[in-house]
């Protein structure tokens, strides 16, 4: 006879897995004791040498589905005579954990069985789950994850749904959302007044039928409210935008099943994979033509969101809804965030019915509060596997695992896409999509994500890692409000410490920052950077950067492109000759003649060197898109209306100018200008302008090596969503020798600076600490 104590850490509560270890240990004939503590799930162990052997086999070799092992300590301990059994302790309180807080998963497939049976007492129920599924991140106020620390708290268990509650054999054993009709959390049909309409399984069907007829529903979700109508529908689809407020931006769409995705979007096998599997986000695929969907989902680009349902209030949903719609409609909805344009995701009821009145026709509420707003996550497969654009919902809050231990700091992220993170040991946990730090609201959010963050993880942060632009509400909030010490690192260092960090890389790398604008280290706004990093002695050096180019009006050439195309055809001397075909000539004559005014005087024209920018260039130059409703748009349409059977492309050379490598983008461009005066066809140059650029990276990637004999490669920056770089890029620097390092947990645009900013910080604290 052995006994043995195990110090297991990891995804470990809340997750099915002391009833896991309760069944290993009755199937060995094992006795002990198991329970959750700060410092992990602890578990005593007693038994034959063999039946201890096979229990530890079984451990790793049958792990429930959303449990995750990251550290298991094992040591000697007496032997219990008197111990004759098994037995499952209460939760043991303290300070500090070392468990992983489980995201909110998609409903399983048991749960799914129950809701689709007749005969069972949780058919169509809509707030089914088990430990294999259902909500966690989002009910969850603190660690032990208990019933108690949830917003089930208020939902005494009824007899039926206690004794699954206690029995170890059953999958609701201890699965603290645990409800059914009869003691759980209810929904109803209101107006936008907060008139009662109808309750329980009829406000649902309800719903689904006002969708059907066109009407715009705020439906409470699993981390906060969407706004859904008719896919199908093109007035529902122009109402909502309009009401909204959001122009061109896509919108998602959630489909009943895997079929009915088929009927709407070309599916991989990899997309089927992410589309059906425990998280079920928005997935990014390409659109069908002839597609029955709403033609304004997604103006811009051949590309539609589409996701499954993974709450069992979608499940039942979209069941209704399919049989509203007429015969021979794809059931398909919109589901977007529940906001007005630039504010928070809406969280409770009284919140959304003041918020959203103005854009919901009716709501479909219920009262089951949720404690953390969560948006849903946004990805897409490539060659490379996943990458992400917006990481949230089913991802959040599991940890990137960083190379080593290190001190806890915050990074407080940039201004647009804001994130957070918070390091812990060798983990650094990234929040949730924030959103543009540009309300109060949103400040609001970014705090309050700050405190939760900080209390679940129970860290107090030893210093706080900024941006160095000093109007963003991010630096402010580390300079004014944080009470921390401060540390400031550069916007697009912080992206290559990102992807450094996020591959466990140690070192120095080259990296590629392919991105808008951010505040340089020399007062101009960088964005097309050529950076030499070593994150562990902390140095970099801007070995080059893309040709600069000035901003007429500043922020104001960010949303008008034909500014930036104006602003290149003036550095390169190119005067307008009768019969342009430069778009915005016969409609801004008069805003032109300013603009050209303001170039020549170089007045209220900051310097930059943003590839983002060039892009936004390019596509008004080809009046693609003159001024844009959302950041990105002028490049997603001149990327989608590329002709892939176009061989050939733009030269973009290297130029040695001083200790700087220049990326001479301005000849790029004036091969694009002859090429467009010549009549070629705008699909045409587009692709040759991709492709152009891209051996122009290559080129310039080799130079760095040649001055620095560094070989390896890390690519980040918004421009790295663009699907023909990321597709692309990788692969002609790995044909000319390189090790190629990107983003595949965290999206490369500006949420992944957080992550950055945090590994600096970090570093720079061992440093100083010798």
């Amino acid at each position: 006879m052995i006994r043995q104590k195990f110090t297991i850490t990891g995804q470990v509560q809340g997750v099915g897995f002391r009833p896991f270890l309760f069944r290993l240990a009755h199937d060995a004939a094992l006795t002990g004791t198991v329970l959750n503590a700060p410092e992990g799930v602890l578990l005593e162990l007693q038994g034959s040498t063999t039946s201890v052997a096979r229990f530890k086999n079984d451990l790793y070799e049958k792990l429930p589905p959303l449990a995750r092992i990251v550290t298991c300590e094992t040591e000697t301990l007496s032997v219990l005579d008197e111990e004759t059994s098994f037995s499952i302790l209460p939760s043991a309180p303290g300070q500090g954990h070392s468990v992983l807080i489980s995201p909110d998963t998609a409903t399983c497939p048991d749960c799914l069985q129950d809701m689709n049976d007749p005969e069972n007492r949780r058919h169509l129920y809509a707030f089914t789950n088990c430990t294999n599924c259902g909500p966690r991140y989002t009910i969850t106020k603190s660690i032990p994850y208990d019933r108690d620390k949830t917003s089930m708290a208020c939902f005494p268990l009824c007899p039926d749904c206690r004794k699954e509650y206690e029995d170890p054999f059953d999958r609701r054993f201890h699965a603290q959302p645990n409800a059914c009709p009869v003691c759980g959390p209810q929904t109803w049909l209101t107006n936008a007044n907060g008139t009662e309409l109808s309750r329980n399984i009829e406000s649902i069907r309800d719903t689904a039928r006002l969708l059907s007829r066109g009407q715009i529903l705020a439906i409470k979700g699993l981390g906060g409210f969407h706004l859904a109508c008719a896919a199908t529908n093109p007035g529902a689809v122009h109402r909502l935008r309009t009401r909204k407020n959001r122009w061109g931006k896509p919108l998602a769409v959630m489909v009943p099943d895997l079929n009915t995705a088929r009927m709407v979007a070309d599916i991989s096998d990899a997309d089927a994979d992410l589309l059906t599997g425990t998280v079920r986000p928005i997935v990014l695929l390409p659109r069908l033509k002839n597609s029955v969907l709403a033609p304004d989902l997604s103006p811009d680009t051949s590309t539609i969101g589409v996701m499954l349902p993974y709450t069992p209030l979608h499940h039942v949903l979209l069941t209704f809804y399919t049989e509203a719609c007429p015969a021979g409609t794809v059931p398909a909805l919109v589901m977007t965030s529940g906001n007005l344009s630039s504010e928070p995701i809406s969280l409770g009821n009284r919140e959304a019915l003041k918020r959203l009145c103005t854009i919901a026709d009716n709501f479909l509420l219920h009262n089951r509060d949720i404690l953390i707003r969560c948006d849903d996550s946004v990805v897409r497969t490539n060659g490379e596997g996943v990458q992400f654009f917006r990481r949230a919902r089913g991802y959040v809050p599991s940890p990137i695992f960083l190379h080593q231990k290190g001190p806890c700091v915050l990074g407080t992220g940039p201004l647009l896409k804001n994130t957070i993170c918070l390091t812990k040991g060798d983990q650094a946990f990234m929040s949730q999509h924030i959103g543009d730090l540009e309300n109060l609201e949103t400040y609001s959010f970014f705090k309050e994500i700050i405190s939760h963050l900080s209390s679940i993880l129970q860290v107090t942060p030893e210093a706080v890692v900024c941006d160095l632009h000093p109007d963003y509400m991010s630096t402010r909030y580390a300079l004014e409000e944080s009470g921390l010490p401060v540390i400031q690192v550069q916007h697009h260092v912080a992206h290559i410490h990102s992807v450094m960090a996020e591959n466990r890389f140690t070192g120095k790398m080259i990296g590629l920052a392919l991105d808008g604008t951010g505040f340089g280290e020399d007062g101009t706004l960088w964005g097309g950077e050529l950076l030499l990093v070593d994150n562990e002695k902390l140095t970099h050096e801007r070995l080059g950067h893309f040709t600069q180019t000035r901003l007429p009006g500043g922020e104001a050439a960010i949303r008008e492109p034909w500014r930036l195309a104006r602003s290149v055809l003036h550095d390169l001397g190119i005067a307008d000759t009768p019969g342009d075909p430069w778009p915005w000539l016969p409609q801004e004559a008069e805003a032109d003649e300013m603009v050209v005014r303001m170039l020549s005087k170089k007045f209220n024209t900051p310097l930059t060197s943003s590839c983002g920018r060039l892009f936004d260039a390019v596509s008004a130059l080809l009046g693609l898109k003159l001024r844009i409703d959302y950041e990105g748009q002028a490049a997603i349409i001149l990327e989608d209306v590329q002709d892939m059977t176009v061989s050939g492309s733009y030269p973009c050379p290297v130029l040695e100018t001083g200790d700087r490598l220049v990326l001479d983008t301005r000849t790029l461009f004036r091969h694009i200008v002859e090429a467009r005066r010549g009549g070629e066809p705008i699909p045409a140059i587009s692709r040759r302008f991709h492709t152009g650029l891209m051996h122009g990276l290559r080129d310039w990637t080799v130079a760095a090596a040649e001055k620095t004999d560094v070989r390896t490669v890390g690519l980040s920056g918004g421009v790295m969503q663009n699907r023909t770089l990321t597709q692309e890029l990788p692969e002609l620097l790995r044909r000319a020798g390189f090790t190629v390092l990107t983003h595949t947990h965290v999206p490369p645009g500006d949420a992944c600076i957080s992550l950055g900013q945090a590994a600096y910080g970090r570093q720079k604290l061992q440093n100083s600490r010798g």
